[in-house]
């Protein structure tokens, strides 16, 4: 437990990685943390063919974000436990989950001002992803240690090119609801962004 806490208090706030620890050896969890994955930020596997409750959370994100992310995968985990997949994986049981698992957090004072009032607006209706609140994914940004020259899609005017971690390249179309519409300059096809998207302008 004590070798749990320590480790875990790389990734995330100090005071919050003795509860963290406590929940995956109560749940009995194998808890991982990951490589980068462009994709999402961490990962909920419920018990399978013998194999136990796996929460996976990508070892790059800040420390507030690195615990927001691991609270969102155990409100998965609770609600496994409570419904099986008899409910929807983000429906209002999931929730409402989230919602009880991350109050110890806000009693310890964890998170930074600006952080706690995003937190508290996304939980009067969380989203499936905390990036794809924009609000909340750009208090926790800031606190990237590991900024870089990347721009957001949002900063770039309409028409401009641009090209993403994977090397393809696209031209930034007109906003639809909460994305931003593209068209890869390599395959022709269309994609729809979140404007907080990391790229890098093509000249």
């Amino acid at each position: 437990m004590v070798e749990k806490v320590k480790v875990l208090a790389q990734y995330m706030p100090e005071p919050a990685a003795p509860l963290i620890a406590k929940w995956i050896d109560y749940f009995q969890c194998e808890f991982k943390i990951a490589k980068t994955r462009s994709t999402k930020l961490g990962d909920y596997r419920h018990p399978y063919q013998g194999k136990g409750h796996r929460i996976s959370v990508n070892f790059n994100l800040n420390h507030y974000a690195f615990l927001v992310t691991t609270v969102h995968e155990f409100a998965h985990l609770l609600t496994w436990n409570d419904f099986k997949n008899k409910v929807k994986p983000h429906g209002s049981e999931w929730k409402k989950n989230f919602q009880r698992m991350m109050v110890p957090f806000f009693e310890l004072n964890i998170f930074p001002d600006d952080i706690h009032k995003a937190i508290d607006n996304y939980m009067s209706n969380p989203a499936a992803s905390s990036c794809s609140d924009l609000h909340l994914s750009r208090a926790l940004k800031k606190y990237d240690s590991n900024k870089t020259e990347t721009l957001h899609l949002e900063q770039l005017p309409i028409n401009t090119n641009f090209k993403i971690k994977d090397g393809r390249r696209f031209t930034k179309g007109e906003q639809i609801r909460k994305r931003y519409r593209c068209v890869c300059l390599d395959d022709k096809g269309l994609y729809l962004f979140n404007p907080l998207a990391e790229v890098f302008v093509v000249e």
